[in-house]
């Protein structure tokens, strides 16, 4: 039962289904992330956490960067289910038309300094 909960705690909040409505659409780094979403980098970094943690995403190092992405759902049945629903799911929120729509416009290299 402490995967369903870790998973289902994980979208419990609306910065959260965001980010994973985003990287279904394309891998992104966190300064990407924060400036689609407009939070603050330590609050999208935490959220990145629990998303990782609960299996639903997963990371990988490229050089200076970071990029996220939707991840395999092998790590729990649980993450693979709500993966794949949600992949169908909240498609005509407005909110999640505007964040998606905006997408295209964010690039690292413009916002991120390294």
């Amino acid at each position: 039962m402490k995967s369903f909960v870790k998973v289902m705690k994980a979208l419990s909040d609306p910065s959260r289904i965001k980010i994973m409505k985003m990287l279904q659409q394309k891998m992104m780094c966190v300064c990407e992330m924060q400036a689609a979403l407009q939070i603050a980098q330590s609050t999208t970094s935490k959220h990145l956490q629990i998303l990782e943690d609960a299996g639903l995403i997963t990371s990988k190092k490229d050089g200076l960067w970071v990029n996220y992405m939707i991840a395999d759902g092998d790590e729990s049945p649980y993450a693979a289910h709500l993966i794949g629903s949600l992949k169908h799911w909240l498609d005509n929120d407005p909110d999640i038309k505007i964040l998606i729509a905006q997408l295209p416009g964010i690039d690292r290299s413009n916002i991120c300094s390294r």
